[in-house]
């Protein structure tokens, strides 16, 4: 098999290597990454185009499918194929399936966020992990959460880790890095109450009533969220600890707070 790219030296491959490293190369050339079959599948059935393709057949176990609204961008996408060293260099799998593309950035914006009604937000304050963000952002698409706004950011909502730990979950609902006050001016005009999170607060989460529209923030696991937020809250709740330990992964703590508003409101 004839394969386009066997150099890791190859200057399209370096490149690649950059996007994946650097918040500013992906900034400045306005590109993401996306690695592996299941989150490409997902990227192109919520709409995105990428602008580049590779693929590793020695690694590469089935092909994508494509349905008939995604093949008019098929042919005219620049696609390449590289030999697996190359394919490892710009993986950032610890196992990959021989599929990477480079998308556009991805657009959103607080005034493009459609709410529902009863509306749930997720507040993400100061994340600083890229599994938790992804794991976090996993959580609001299976919940069916209106938007999770990343204030205050500590890392990239597009760095290829958050984009593999949220299974691609980042793609299917609008995901909005914004300051603090920026978020809580729309949050008050779009009547949405508060809900921190903090293991300071007198009320468990569960005697709380999420059936109106509420945004719930979480921060960092370390010191919480920031004084901003607490100042603001409409109301406080804490998770139960009933062990040694004062404090729970922030994710965990997400999936508690979003699934009770979901079984109140069912």
């Amino acid at each position: 098999m004839s394969l386009d790219i066997t150099s890791p030296q190859n200057p399209k491959i370096k490149h690649i290597v950059k996007l994946r490293e650097d918040k500013r190369q992906r900034q400045k050339d306005d590109l993401i990454l996306v690695e592996g079959y299941d989150e490409l599948m997902l990227a192109f059935s919520c709409g995105l185009i990428p602008q580049t393709l590779l693929t590793a057949p020695e690694l590469a176990s089935k092909p994508l499918t494509f349905t008939s609204a995604e093949t008019r961008w098929v042919e005219p996408v620049e696609t390449f194929t590289v030999s697996q060293n190359v394919f490892e260099k710009i993986s950032y799998r610890d196992n990959p399936d021989g599929w990477l593309g480079i998308f556009p950035t991805p657009k959103t914006s607080l005034d493009k966020i459609k709410l529902s009604n009863p509306a749930l937000v997720i507040v993400a304050q100061s994340i600083e992990k890229p599994g938790n963000l992804g794991a976090i952002l996993r959580t609001a698409d299976a919940a069916r959460v209106d938007a999770v706004l990343v204030c205050d950011p500590r890392v990239d909502i597009w760095n290829p880790n958050v984009i593999r730990a949220s299974r691609g979950a980042v793609f299917a609902l609008p995901v909005v890095e914004v300051e603090s006050a920026n978020a809580l001016a729309w949050l008050k005009s779009s009547k949405m109450r508060v809900l921190a999170a903090t293991p300071s607060a007198d009320e468990v989460y569960s005697n709380v009533d999420m059936q109106e529209s509420i945004a719930i923030a979480v921060g960092t696991e370390d010191k919480g969220l920031t004084d901003f937020w607490m100042q603001h809250a409409d109301v406080k709740v804490q998770i139960p600890m009933l062990g040694k330990i004062n404090s729970l992964n922030v994710s965990i703590a997400t999936a508690l707070l979003v699934y009770e508003a979901l079984r109140q409101r069912s």
